[in-house]
């Protein structure tokens, strides 16, 4: 069954408890978090002080992304996530990163950028325990695909990642492994099916749910789609 992982920064960076209680209490389970360092990404987004901070205001279970130049050398400092995805394309020892995850107690995974190609993480598919596919590089602010502006491309965002998911998801089959595949990056409520039929397991996204005035229902309702997208697979 699919599961809505609601994106953390889509919401006002000055009421984040807020944004917590409101995931709990629609019922998800897992909260996502993109820690960027301005230098892989372009922004700058949360650090470790923010991060501890989420951390002791919630039992979700912590998604977090690390978007940053070199992540070994910063993974210690994230000990409290449930979760870090890793991108190859940010250290040439990533090896020794997803070990580095692994050994402080937290679940490993690889992201890809949209012109990463599969390949690029063949060799680590049967170490990490979840694949997360971008389907456009990674903006935060009014521009990006958390929370974009009226017209711009992130209404076409699937074209980009569905393929690679439904790669994602036979690889996954062809090689008896057992890695959740997670679509990240402009996954809106009209967007449900297609990511449903490609196979993905976990749908990120924050913008549907923060652009309205009623953000819990919003995601209530998220979750239902979801939940009858992915029921109706096949």
């Amino acid at each position: 069954m699919a599961m809505i992982a609601p994106a953390l920064l889509a919401a006002d960076f000055a009421r984040l408890g807020d944004a917590l209680r409101i995931f709990e209490a629609a019922g998800c389970r897992r909260c996502h978090i993109d820690v960027a360092d301005g230098h892989f990404a372009r922004e700058l987004t949360i650090g470790q002080p923010v991060f501890e901070s989420i951390r002791k205001a919630t039992r979700l279970e912590l998604d977090l992304h690390l978007l940053i130049e070199r992540p070994e050398r910063y993974i210690a400092d994230f000990a409290s996530a449930d979760r870090i995805a890793l991108h190859p394309e940010s250290t040439p020892q990533f090896h020794r990163a997803l070990d580095l995850v692994r050994r402080q107690g937290a679940r490993p995974g690889v992201a890809l950028l949209p012109a990463t190609p599969l390949e690029a993480a063949a060799e680590v598919l049967d170490e990490v325990d979840f694949v997360s596919i971008l389907a456009r590089d990674p903006v935060f602010g009014p521009d990006s695909g958390h929370a974009p502006v009226p017209g711009d491309r992130d209404r076409d965002a699937p074209a980009l990642g569905l393929r690679k998911v439904g790669r994602a998801v036979q690889i996954r089959a062809e090689r008896s492994l057992r890695f959740e595949v997670h679509a990240e990056c402009g996954v809106r409520a009209e967007h449900l099916k297609e990511w449903a039929q490609a196979g993905a397991d976990i749908l990120i996204g924050g913008f549907d749910i923060f652009a309205t005035v009623e953000p819990e229902a919003r995601l209530r309702d998220l979750i239902g789609l979801a939940e009858k997208s992915f029921s109706a697979k096949g």
